[in-house]
């Protein structure tokens, strides 16, 4: 069974620092691309960070600068190190794995909510 389990969420004042774990099991994870998403209050889910199995990463434009994902294969765990951090990155953040083995395979994790106040 496949589990993605996102932590680290809170409250903080705008220009702090939070980071998100997301801890997988059940993939290959050394194979897997994992992304970041987050959907706040009336607005689509939008993509913000992704790394390889490789390491190759992307960040979405409005946070690049502020915000790093990183992962460490031997703990199956992608990081989000998300710093500065504004009220408008107020949202639930999800995990997404993606696995390529016979077709693609994609799971998400159940969120974590980030809450800015300014």
């Amino acid at each position: 069974q496949v589990q993605l389990v996102e932590s680290g969420g809170g409250l903080v004042q705008a220009g702090g620092s939070l980071r998100l774990s997301c801890a997988a099991s059940g993939i290959i994870f050394s194979i897997s691309t994992i992304n970041w998403y987050r959907q706040a209050p009336g607005k689509q889910r939008e993509w913000v960070a992704g790394i390889t199995s490789g390491g190759d990463t992307a960040i979405v434009d409005s946070v690049k600068g502020r915000f790093i994902i990183s992962r460490e294969n031997a703990k199956n765990t992608v990081y989000l190190q998300m710093s500065s951090l504004k009220s408008e990155d107020t949202a639930v953040y999800y995990c997404n794995a993606v696995q390529v083995r016979a077709g693609v395979q994609e799971y998400w994790g159940q969120g974590t909510q980030v809450t800015v106040s300014s």
